[in-house]
C-alpha cells in the first residue's frame, strides 16, 4: 500500500505504517538482541536507532504478528535493509525471536 501524502509504501497489515517507519530488518535485529543474543548489534549501526526502538517499545502489542508476517516477505526486500543482514539470516533470527516471545 503506498501511502499517497508521502509516498511511501507502507505495510498492509495491522500496525504497517508503525513497521515501515521502524523497518521490518531492524526491528527482527533489535528484538533478535534484546530476547535470543545480547551480543548481536547490528541495530546499533543506524543512525536513527532512538525514534525507532522508541517506537517499538510503544508497538509491543504487535511484534509476534509482524515476526510472523517477515517470514513471508521476500528475501530480495529483506535484503535491501543496510544492517548487513541478508534476508534469509533475518527470516531465520525472526523465527528464534518468535520462539523466545
Amino acid at each position: 500500500m503506498t501511502n499517497t501524502s508521502s509516498g511511501r509504501h507502507t505495510f498492509s497489515f495491522e500496525g504497517g505504517e508503525q513497521l515501515t517507519t521502524i523497518g521490518a530488518s531492524f526491528l527482527v535485529s533489535y528484538l533478535y538482541h534484546r530476547y535470543v543474543d545480547s551480543t548481536h548489534n547490528k541495530w546499533a549501526s543506524i543512525k536513527t536507532q532512538k525514534s525507532r526502538i522508541s517506537t517499538i517499545n510503544r508497538t509491543e502489542s504487535y511484534h509476534k504478528g509482524w515476526l510472523k508476517h517477515v517470514a513471508s516477505m521476500s528475501n530480495a526486500n529483506l535484503n535491501r535493509n543496510t544492517l548487513g543482514l541478508d534476508g534469509a539470516t533475518v527470516k531465520e533470527m525472526a523465527q528464534a525471536t518468535q520462539q523466545a516471545l
